[in-house]
C-alpha cells in the first residue's frame, strides 16, 4: 500500500474523488473564515406553537360543539321513539312530546297551548326518520332535566 500524504486541517480534500473541495462547498473551512452560528429560532417557535395551539383549540372547540348537539339530538331521537303514540308520524308534521302525571312520555299532535300536561318540547319528523327538535335550544337543557 502507498503511504498516503496527510494534508493540514484547513485543506479540504476528498479522498473518494482525490479533489480539493474548499470552493465548492457552501460555507468557509479556513480559520480566518467568520464563525458560523446557527439562527436561534426560538421567537418564531414560541410564536407558531402559540398559533398553532390556538387553532387546535378552535377546531377541538367546534368538534366538541358538534359532539354535544349530536348526542342531544341522539337523546330526544331515543325518547321519542321509545315514547308512547298510537299513531305513525308523517314526515315533515310538527309533533309534541309530553310527559305524564305517571310519568310516561307521549308524544302528540296537540300544541302545548291545547292542552295541560307537562310540554318537553316539539318535534318534526324529517325524510331521514330522524326527529328534529323546532323549540329552543335552551328547552334541550329542561328536556334533558326533566325526563
Amino acid at each position: 500500500m502507498g503511504e498516503k500524504s496527510k494534508k493540514p486541517d484547513q485543506v479540504v480534500y476528498n479522498e473518494k474523488t482525490n479533489k480539493y473541495e474548499a470552493g465548492l462547498l457552501p460555507y468557509a473551512t479556513n480559520a480566518s473564515a467568520p464563525k458560523i452560528t446557527p439562527t436561534d429560532l426560538t421567537g418564531w417557535k414560541n410564536s407558531n406553537v402559540s398559533k398553532v395551539n390556538h387553532q387546535i383549540k378552535t377546531e377541538y372547540e367546534e368538534l366538541k360543539n358538534q359532539y354535544e348537539k349530536l348526542m342531544a339530538q341522539f337523546e330526544y331521537n331515543n325518547l321519542i321513539y321509545g315514547a308512547e303514540f298510537s299513531f305513525e308520524p308523517i314526515v315533515g308534521e310538527t309533533y309534541h312530546l309530553y310527559k305524564k302525571k305517571s310519568g310516561n312520555i307521549f308524544l302528540s299532535i296537540i300544541s302545548p297551548n291545547e292542552c295541560n300536561f307537562q310540554f318537553k318540547g316539539s318535534f318534526k319528523l324529517n325524510e331521514d326518520k330522524m326527529w328534529v327538535r323546532l323549540d329552543s335550544e335552551t328547552n334541550n337543557k329542561t328536556l334533558k332535566q326533566h325526563i
